[in-house]
């Protein structure tokens, strides 16, 4: 029978090196599925704007940009725009290709470092279900997460090789600050302090997460007093002190000051601080006071954080989203995959809820069903309370999902151990089907397949429009980066894949800082031809490149059928663009501007 965690103290059987080799193992196994799907990232990575707007990032580090620098120059219009993202991930896998390079050359430690950080952090993040799940169901429940784990993180391929975006790191630190807060003690509250402070660091979308975090610490605090004192005074003295040494390692001195609410700025690292240091104050001033006055401190601190937010950054509290152009969110931003709301996938495709929400959804329901059952239950409290969080964020951004499905693995793999050891106690045939129902329905890729089937050949989990796929392909801009370098005017998803397979810059990119480049492309390509040529005068555009089987270039096109794009992916190119050429496989057209002053 699954152990219930009563006491912050208790910790799960110490096998760190087992769960280590298990975690490498299983990821070793998923890299091995992804290279009998033929590395679909790798041969398709304009799949993955992301991962190659990082390695773009990385390269202009390991080429001299500044630290600080965070501006992508070859992007938007003249001088760039400043990039929200964190070098905290532009360093390792920088420090991956500088290690290898000697030994390989640029071109193959790049590769290498596209296998092995992905795979570094699935098996973190394996390595912390595992200590999760034993510590809320057991040792029942350690071959249930490693199977689930396993399964469930290739699936999100956050991981698979070719995936340079934060979101595998992210996902991989608030699963460290699961496990170390189901472990509890000071230590462990320190470390899910810190862990949870480099999330945020890292990108504010860990942002909920880590303040359902500390919401848990506070809420067992003031339940349990000093049982609870010794994890609730490290997080909080963690969560300050990284958020202090992250700021100095991260942002330069002179924007200290100044507020950003897309990026870890002085505002966060001083509302970490603040929190962080009077919650740890707190738990050691009031361990044995009675609930009222812990309550009353509690309180406290929450006027004191809502006050430094209202004082700090009161702009946060607005739409992230208000400063773009009304016809980006319209035709651009309401239209990104990741930001789709629960309620418009139900309607638009509901295979896509079958997998993203279906295990979340029943490891919510197993959580609460325990804690009905047992009363207070202090890992299940934890777990539930951060997956009822994600849960909650990918309802209104599809992205959350990602976080939702891997903590589920835990009430999940909870529930499958309960199910075996009682089987392995009282065997019986009923209990074998209710074993086997019980491992089918928590695998969240079952149920993406299933609806999958059941929406027929036009549904699918992720329908796209009929060539996509060879405008994700390297080979589709072979015949751009053969052509001398200059500014390209394409729809924004092509924008990265420019920037890390060709020597130009591109216009516009998925960036919702690159307000003006993405605007400029957007009237080019929807205004008629003769508007158009003056727009490109003005923003200085050398060539235009139209891919017809991208999805964004099909739905621009019918949203202005007159305009220059619905022209182009019709092959009715107007007077003043030249062909400049073509992929090798024909999927991307190529058009100099006539008079751009480049030379073949």
């Amino acid at each position: 029978m699954a152990r219930q965690i009563g006491e912050a103290e208790t910790t799960a059987p110490r096998r760190p090196a087992g769960d280590a080799l298990l975690a490498l193992l299983a990821t070793l196994a998923s890299v091995g599925a992804s290279a009998v799907a033929g590395f679909p990232k790798l041969a398709f990575p304009g799949s993955d704007n992301d991962s190659l707007m990082r390695l773009a990032q990385v390269r202009d580090l390991l080429a001299g940009q500044g630290w600080f620098d965070l501006h992508q120059y070859r992007m938007g219009l003249e001088g760039g725009f400043v990039m929200h993202w964190s070098r905290l991930v532009d360093a390792p896998v920088a420090g991956l290709i500088l290690l290898l390079r000697p030994f390989i050359g640029e071109g193959r430690a790049e590769l290498a470092a596209q296998f092995a950080w992905p795979a570094l952090t699935m098996a973190a993040a394996l390595w912390f279900i595992l200590r999760a799940a034993r510590l809320l169901g057991g040792e029942a429940a350690r071959f249930p997460a490693l199977v689930l784990g396993a399964t469930g993180l290739h699936f999100l391929y956050i991981f698979a090789p070719g995936s340079l975006d934060h979101h595998n790191i992210q996902l991989a630190l608030i699963l460290a600050v699961c496990a170390l807060l189901l472990s509890g003690g000071f230590v462990a509250g320190l470390g899910a302090g810190a862990a949870a402070a480099a999330s945020l660091a890292i990108g504010m979308e860990t942002l909920p997460y880590v303040a359902a975090a500390g919401a848990v610490v506070a809420l067992l605090f003031w339940l349990r007093g000093a049982g609870e004192a010794p994890t609730a005074t490290g997080f909080g003295a963690g969560l300050a002190a990284a958020s202090a040494v992250l700021l100095l390692a991260t942002v330069r001195p002179s924007q200290w000051t100044v507020a950003a609410c897309d990026a870890f700025s002085g505002a966060q690292a001083g509302q970490a601080l603040l929190g962080g240091l009077e919650l740890a104050v707190i738990a050691c001033a009031w361990r044995e006071a009675g609930r009222a006055r812990r309550l009353a401190a509690l309180a406290g601190l929450a006027v004191v954080s809502a006050a430094w937010l209202l004082i700090a950054y009161p702009q946060c509290l607005a739409d992230p989203y208000a400063a773009l152009d009304g016809r980006l969110k319209t035709l651009w931003l309401d239209r990104v995959s990741e930001a789709q709301p629960l309620w418009r996938l139900v309607a638009e495709d509901p295979a896509a809820v079958a997998l993203y929400y279906v295990t979340p959804a029943l490891g919510l329901a197993f959580a609460a069903i325990r804690l009905a059952r047992r009363g207070f239950d202090r890992g299940m409290l934890v777990a539930g309370l951060l997956l009822a969080t994600a849960f909650a964020v990918s309802a209104w951004q599809v992205r959350g999902a990602s976080f939702a499905i891997a903590l589920a693995i835990l009430p999940l793999a909870a529930w499958v151990g309960e199910i075996r050891a009682r089987q392995a106690e009282r065997p019986s045939n009923a209990g074998s089907l209710r074993l086997v129902g019980a491992w089918l329905v928590s695998f969240n890729v079952v149920w993406g397949l299933a609806a999958a089937q059941l929406a027929g050949p036009a549904g699918g989990i992720a329908p796209q429009v009929a060539g996509a796929d060879r405008c994700e392909a390297a080979a589709a801009y072979g015949g751009l980066a053969a052509l001398p370098a200059g500014t390209v005017a394409a729809v924004s998803n092509l924008g990265a894949p420019i920037l890390a397979l060709t020597p130009h810059r591109a216009l516009a990119g998925p960036y919702h800082r690159n307000i003006a480049g993405n605007t400029a492309v957007l009237d080019m390509m929807t205004a008629d031809p003769a508007a158009a040529r003056d727009l490109a005068a003005r923003y200085g555009v050398d060539y235009i490149a139209v891919c017809a089987g991208n999805p964004e270039s099909a739905f621009l096109a019918g949203q202005a059928p007159a305009g220059l794009l619905a022209r182009l992916t019709a092959s009715q190119a107007p007077g003043w663009l030249e062909p400049a050429g073509q992929s090798g496989d024909g999927s991307m057209a190529i058009y100099r501007v006539a008079g751009a002053d480049v030379r073949s």
